[in-house]
């Protein structure tokens, strides 16, 4: 079994581009299994990889891609700079090597991993991914783990009075158990499209009796569920497993709709707590 990849919705970005709605994430995917788990994600009909300098697997990555046989032009790749490289010359630097990693001749996202606010240094890195762009190096800019106070401080008018570039994706930590409509709102009201990592919440809320019983009225998986969950908040999602069978449940998630109560119920699981670190505090 495979998945069709043209019945994967698509999703247009605040600078033109497009992307699937769900894709695969590669954090903590080993070096030793990454080219094999990209390949066969391709070919069961994944069409976006998202990785970053500190998973260490960006150069696998990009040979998975190439050993699947689909065209470039195809696949959807997202990575990030980490925060020891926010300072504009790091930033510029730390961009070209994970291109040079990556070895597929531009990247689709590039991303700022972390705000890393006791540096404040993330609107230098900003103002080398723009330049990236313009380059032609990457096609597309964001952020990750941004709060709308960061957000606010990378839009201010710099002192020469250019305006930044709105980043096209904020992904944060977001799942039913921490489910930020705060920051879902804000993204939305600047036109930035959510993405959500630990979109399972790491498997922890597979057992709760409200995704159990919602998962056995439609034949589908909790995981399922969440996902599809994701999918109606219209947030950008890229759930990881290193398991061809979790590869296919992971996107076998468009066969069927979650009601209006069944959401507000899945609504309802948000408790405010974390799994990941504080954007705040981490630096």
């Amino acid at each position: 079994m495979t998945f069709d990849p043209t019945s994967m919705p698509i999703v247009t970005l605040n600078n033109g581009q497009t992307l699937p709605q769900l894709g695969l994430g590669v954090y903590k995917v080993g070096q030793d299994i990454a080219v094999h788990l990209v390949q066969t994600a391709i070919e069961l009909g994944y069409r976006r990889i998202d990785t970053a300098a500190l998973y260490d697997n960006e150069l696998e990555v990009g040979a998975g891609i190439k050993r699947s046989g689909i065209a470039r032009g195809e696949i959807f790749v997202t990575s990030k700079i980490w925060n020891d490289r926010h300072s504009y010359q790091d930033a510029v630097e730390a961009i070209d090597e994970s291109i040079s990693r990556l070895n597929i001749g531009y990247v689709d996202m590039m991303l700022i991993h972390w705000p890393a606010p006791k540096q404040n240094k993330f609107v230098e890195a900003w103002q080398a991914l723009e330049e990236a762009v313009v380059a032609g190096k990457v096609r597309g800019i964001g952020v990750s783990n941004f709060q709308p106070h960061h957000l606010d401080s990378l839009a201010a008018v710099r002192l020469d009075g250019s305006v930044p570039t709105i980043p096209a994706i904020n992904q944060v930590e977001l799942n039913p158990g921490f489910s930020q409509p705060e920051v879902r709102a804000f993204n939305r009201a600047h036109g930035i499209a959510t993405e959500a990592w630990s979109p399972l919440a790491r498997g922890r809320m597979s057992d709760l009796e409200v995704l159990t019983t919602i998962a056995g009225n439609h034949g589908k998986t909790p995981a399922q569920v969440i996902l599809r969950w994701h999918i109606q908040l219209q947030n950008l999602v890229i759930p990881k497993s290193s398991h061809p069978d979790r590869l296919l449940e992971n996107i076998d998630v468009f066969d069927f709709a979650l009601s209006e109560a069944e959401m507000n119920q899945i609504n309802g699981l948000n408790t405010g707590s974390r799994t990941g670190l504080n954007p705040d505090e981490f630096d």
